[in-house]
């Protein structure tokens, strides 16, 4: 007589793990974010933040008036110290926030791509309502503000302070929910697409390479895919940078939200108004992708190697 069959439950799905915290990967991180803006960063910035602002504006008006404003220094006009802290600072944010939020999600059962793409929206938002709020309101008074002889003598920092004098935490933070919405779907569509784009390389493989690890030459391609298409929502940023904008127009609405802005540029400039811009911000998010994946990768296996052959001569 045959024993009977015993009934089996599947195995639970192992529990998800919280990626490692390192010091040094949060240090390199703000260290290339520091070089990227200070490099061709901030020049892209600038000439994309005009145009959004100055919607008559094409591409090489925009330089030529940039330069007219003050020659190359023109072109890093909100670099110091406002772009250093955003670059300094808004990767911590990212890592942290993403990363748990990362975390909460799968644990939730979510798959690992709907999750990175939710991690991600997360810290965009986290990023905005912490440091990138003022920085990037600061960036764009720098660049927008009108500067005769009296306001060339106003240092950066003084013209914050009057802000702030005036209009406290909120005068500095104009703008912030756009900046939100902005980052929350820069940062789902970079990875959302990222991914994509990388299982379109695996699909495009012979057979018995699929699976393998992408080469870095791929990954980079893929993350630039996802920088350059993320710029879909280019509305938003034209929205953003006319909220914290100092061009002076008397038809500008007096409270400037989300809604009532998207509508004065409708009105002004039509549905090519909410593009003004895209062409440098493209430039921008590829140089960033750039020095991320090829600097990052870089500098993190030459660390990693550094901190091994140290770890193999202490147990020597």
């Amino acid at each position: 007589m045959s024993a009977p069959a015993v009934a089996t439950t599947p195995a639970a799905p192992a529990a998800p793990k919280k990626k490692a915290f390192s010091w040094v990967n949060l240090g390199l991180g703000a260290a290339i974010q520091t070089f990227e803006v200070s490099t061709l960063g901030q020049p892209f910035e600038v000439v994309k933040t005009h145009m959004a602002a100055n919607r008559g504006d094409g591409l090489v008006t925009a330089v030529k008036k940039t330069y007219q404003r003050g020659g190359i220094r023109g072109f890093y006009q909100g670099l110091i110290p406002w772009a250093w802290i955003e670059a300094s600072t808004k990767g911590a944010v990212l890592l942290f926030a993403s990363s748990e939020l990362e975390y909460q999600a799968k644990k939730l059962g979510a798959s690992p791509g709907a999750a990175g793409v939710l991690g991600g929206m997360g810290g965009g938002v986290a990023q905005a309502y912490t440091t990138m709020g003022f920085c990037t309101f600061m960036k764009t008074v720098e660049v927008t503000r009108h500067k005769d002889a009296a306001a060339a003598e106003k240092s950066s920092i003084q013209v914050a302070r009057e802000i702030f004098a005036k209009e406290g935490i909120v005068g500095l933070n104009k703008g912030v929910s756009a900046v939100a919405v902005r980052q929350m779907t820069n940062w789902g569509s970079r990875l959302g697409i990222a991914r994509i784009t990388e299982s379109v390389i695996q699909s495009m493989r012979p057979v018995e390479r699929r699976g393998d690890k992408l080469t870095t030459g791929e990954r980079l391609g893929a993350s630039v895919v996802g920088g350059a298409l993320a710029c879909w929502n280019q509305p938003i940023e034209v929205i953003r940078v006319e909220m914290q904008s100092q061009v002076q127009d008397p038809t500008r609405p007096t409270k400037m939200t989300i809604s009532s802005t998207a509508k004065w540029i409708w009105q002004k400039n039509g549905f090519l108004g909410f593009y003004r811009g895209v062409t440098p911000r493209i430039g921008l998010g590829i140089y960033l992708t750039c020095c991320m994946v090829f600097g990052g990768d870089s500098l993190k296996a030459y660390v990693a190697e550094q901190q091994a052959k140290k770890a193999a001569a202490k147990q020597a």
